[in-house]
């Protein structure tokens, strides 16, 4: 197997992987970042929601090989210590109640505050469509949404 030379969260890795085997399985298995979930494995649910070079994309479709040298980003590059406007919406409006898919959604939302750092609801009820949450949070997921674009346009 060909050795890949990857950038995650703004360190260098080399991993021994088949050049197919999804991105989440190298960050989970190889890399042992584990921030970022398996949900469905086939793109639909959003918990294994990443960056690659800023945009967001579900990581249990996306293959090693197709990363090249594009940046990935996972929820422990977001900020050391949860500093992140997101992050801290998050716990200020108590978003989370199982918690499984709440990377997911984060990266997802931080991803829509870069491309609209003032979404209206309906931007926002666009853009994380792809994110499911089983426990139905999604009004709380909002709340945090705007109180995040808040804070980052002050």
């Amino acid at each position: 197997m060909p050795k890949m030379n990857l950038t995650v969260n703004g360190k260098k890795y080399e991993v021994d992987v088949d050049p197919a085997t999804p991105v989440l399985w190298v960050l989970r298995d190889h890399i042992n970042l584990i921030g970022t979930k398996y949900g469905c494995g086939v793109g639909s649910c959003g918990a294994c929601t990443i960056h690659l070079n800023g945009r967001s994309l579900k990581s249990c479709q996306l293959p090693v090989s197709a990363v090249g040298t594009q940046e990935i980003s996972t929820i422990e590059g977001l900020s050391e210590n949860g500093e992140h406007p997101v992050q801290k919406a998050w716990l200020e409006l108590d978003v989370a109640q199982c918690g499984y898919c709440q990377t997911g959604q984060i990266m997802a939302a931080v991803s829509l505050l870069k491309s609209k750092p003032n979404p209206t609801d309906e931007d926002i009820e666009n853009f994380m469509s792809g994110n499911i949450c089983r426990c139905g949070t999604y009004l709380r997921i909002k709340d945090a949404i705007k109180t995040a674009a808040k804070s980052s346009n002050k």
